[in-house]
């Protein structure tokens, strides 16, 4: 379906998550600041933070795009976060803001501990130990005797702390880091995370399911067993006997006899686990990838999820107006939305094929084409699901419709149909290629272009009775498509290739992408406003009809497929991992 828009400059100020809640970027370190309050972090700046024992989790800004890995609250209020590139960032209201600070580095810190509000350690990249004694106005740079890479520090009184990392390292001192020897280690593998209890009690856990334990401050370690071979990322005890440990795969380790024993527990799903906070014997928290976060309050017997929303591959987005829409993707993804990307509900498609383009023909009627020929129908905003006959057994891969009546579906193999009836039959038409077609656009209900691999481009003036082939010298394959008129359009494909022609594709101009990503889908909403998306969390934006493209912040890494604007600031964004970004 088509929209008018004005030609007016955009006013969106970014991007922000509409699925999944409260975010999608993996999860890598948590902290417990009170009873109520605890703190994630992840990657591209990640914070969320919740204040009621995890029933909601709201994502707050840290000022940073680089990736964090480590966070500590020494009390419900003081906190500070470590990540790349030397960031620290410091909260002193319980998370709620943050304000960087000067680390005096820039190597990767990936681990820091708090005894008080004051007294603090980072450790990172090639053995960097900095320590602070002010809350983090001053950091200082602590000789380590070592050059691997250190992952974690557990402090339990401002002298005594134990740094892990790379190949097996166990760093000890007693003097608050004025010294660091190296401990004795009954494992080479690598080792990604530490807890202490007291003084002289401690577990490290890392890859290859190594589990080691001391009870002496490290003057002896002793490798106990896991009954895995799983990396395990995350560890955290209560006290000397109770104990958790994730990892690999979701695994989760429970230990009730302080690592005598490790039981697993049953898994919630297979994402990466990557770190874990308890605490008490009942309740715990642990986050991981896709922004996961899980939590239990009977000591791991049940784990609930503490966000929401799907985790499938969404292919592309289709709105009707502002606030309603569906996104669609793998295993017969269908989201739906009906208040603007608030909230969105998985609806029931009858398929598990691959779903991977949505057109509305009005704001009742829509039709979903996926792999294996499948075309899906609704005639009530995409609440029912009724499966149409397309007669191929060809993957479809895009839809289109111009008007309420006439739609157009291209595929593998030179696949295109037609159907005049609103998708209720489908009639296949000659495409003249055998080349796999990745997108459509029609301008009305007989003018067209049809774009895929190898940057095969066909355009139809007589509603698909015939496909005329045009020239492209990019040689990069098309995968997506946008006219805005019968003369003005624009393709994208791999490599951050962008064609345009101003003359219904006589002629296409490569424009300046500015990326090298493949990009995967475009949308404009006139001759000049314009948003690609791609690989890697692309988003790229013309107003200028392309003759410059400036790239957005995208706020993840997932891959993005789809793109589509109700109006000129109004747009959503779908990808990997069920990630559904909306404009804000």
């Amino acid at each position: 379906m088509t929209s008018t828009f004005l030609g007016y400059a955009y006013a969106y100020t970014g991007w922000t998550w509409s699925n999944p809640l409260p975010q999608g970027n993996p999860l890598v370190a948590i902290a417990i600041a009170d009873a109520s309050t605890s703190v994630a972090v992840g990657d591209l700046g990640t914070i969320v933070r919740t204040t009621d024992g995890g029933h909601r989790w709201t994502q707050v800004s840290s000022g940073t795009t680089q990736d964090l890995r480590g966070v500590a609250f020494a009390n419900p209020n003081a906190g500070t976060a470590v990540g790349k590139a030397g960031t620290i960032l410091r909260s002193i209201d319980a998370g709620a803001t943050w304000t960087p600070q000067l680390s005096g580095t820039t190597q990767d810190l990936n681990g820091v501990s708090f005894s008080d509000a004051n007294t603090g350690t980072a450790v990172g990249a090639t053995g960097t130990i900095l320590r602070t004694v002010n809350g983090g106005v001053t950091w200082a740079l602590q000789p380590s005797g070592t050059t691997q890479t250190l992952n974690s520090v557990s402090f339990t009184d401002a002298l005594m702390g134990t740094a892990v990392g790379a190949g097996g390292t166990i760093l000890r001192t007693i003097n608050g880091g004025l010294t660091w020897l190296s401990q004795f280690s009954p494992t080479t593998a690598d080792i990604y995370s530490v807890s202490f209890t007291n003084a002289i009690t401690g577990t490290v856990v890392g890859s290859g399911g190594t589990i080691v334990r001391t009870m002496n401050g490290g003057v002896t370690w002793i490798a106990q067993s896991g009954g895995t071979t799983l990396s395990l990322y995350g560890v955290s005890f209560t006290d000397v006997t109770n104990g958790t440990v994730v990892g690999a795969d979701g695994l989760i380790l429970r230990t009730t006899d302080g690592g005598m024993t490790w039981r697993p527990q049953a898994r919630f799903n297979w994402l990466r686990l990557a770190a874990v906070a308890v605490r008490d014997a009942n309740t715990a928290t642990a986050v991981g990838a896709e922004g996961l976060i899980i939590g239990t309050t009977d000591g791991g017997a049940t784990w609930t999820e503490q966000g929401a929303g799907t985790d499938w591959l969404l292919l592309d987005v289709s709105f009707t107006d502002a606030n309603h829409g569906i996104a669609v993707g793998a295993g017969g993804t269908i989201m739906r939305t009906t208040d603007g990307g608030r909230g969105w509900d998985r609806m029931s498609s009858g398929t598990s094929e691959t779903l991977y383009s949505a057109s509305f023909a009005d704001v009742s009627t829509g039709i979903v084409v996926g792999s294996n020929g499948t075309i899906l129908r609704t005639t009530d905003a995409g609440a029912t699901w009724a499966a149409q006959a397309s007669g191929t057994t060809e993957s479809l891969y895009s839809v289109w419709f111009p008007d309420s009546n006439v739609g157009t579906a291209v595929g593998s193999a030179g696949t295109i149909l037609r159907t005049i009836d609103a998708g209720v039959t489908w009639i296949r038409q000659d495409s003249g290629t055998t080349s796999d077609l990745r997108a459509v656009s029609f301008t009305d209900a007989n003018t067209g272009t049809a774009a895929g691999r190898f940057t095969t481009i066909l355009r139809t003036t007589d509603g698909g009775a015939t496909w005329t082939p045009q020239s492209s010298s990019s040689g990069a394959h098309i995968n997506g498509i946008l006219f805005t008129n019968a003369d003005n359009g624009t393709a994208v494909g791999d490599n951050g290739v962008i064609l345009r022609t101003n003359d219904g594709g006589a002629t296409w101009t490569q424009q300046v992408s500015g990326t090298s990503e493949h990009l995967l889908g475009v949308f404009f909403t006139g001759a000049n406003s314009g948003t690609a998306v791609g690989r890697y969390g692309t988003i790229l934006h013309t107003a200028d009809g392309g003759a410059s493209w400036t790239q957005e912040f995208s706020d993840t890494h997932s891959n993005l497929f789809g793109v589509f604007f109700s109006d000129v600031d109004t747009g959503t964004v779908v990808g990997g991992e069920g990630t559904i970004l909306r404009t804000r």
